[in-house]
């Protein structure tokens, strides 16, 4: 069974209650742990759900807001359950076998007729 993995990225919230107004707050801080990343990379950290991640960003992030990594990124995962394909029409819409059988054919020459 298929599962589905969602998650929800809780940086613009942290930075909010520790009063970091715009995404350039987080470049010392960053710097301070010995992260070095530019202001764009830093902006879409912050304002966007990332889909990768260095551990070492993690990590220094929830040093920052003194947080454990779980209040960070929350998660859900649920089943999907994978649609089986259904037959078309009904086993009465099927026609016979014997509409499909080739009917036996006669030669004729031109002088046979």
């Amino acid at each position: 069974m298929k599962r589905q993995v969602e998650y929800q990225w809780h940086v613009r919230e942290l930075m909010a209650r520790t009063g970091m107004r715009n995404s350039r707050d987080l470049v010392g801080p960053l710097r301070d742990r010995g992260i070095t990343l530019s202001e764009s990379q830093i902006y879409r950290l912050a304002m966007q759900d990332p889909e990768r991640i260095a551990f070492k960003v993690l990590v220094a992030l929830a040093d920052i807001f003194r947080v454990e990594v779980n209040e960070l990124v929350t998660y859900t995962a649920t089943s999907i359950r994978s649609a089986r394909p259904k037959a078309v029409g009904s086993a009465a819409e099927v026609p016979l076998l014997e509409a499909y059988r080739p009917v036996r054919a006669r030669v004729l020459r031109p002088d046979d007729e």
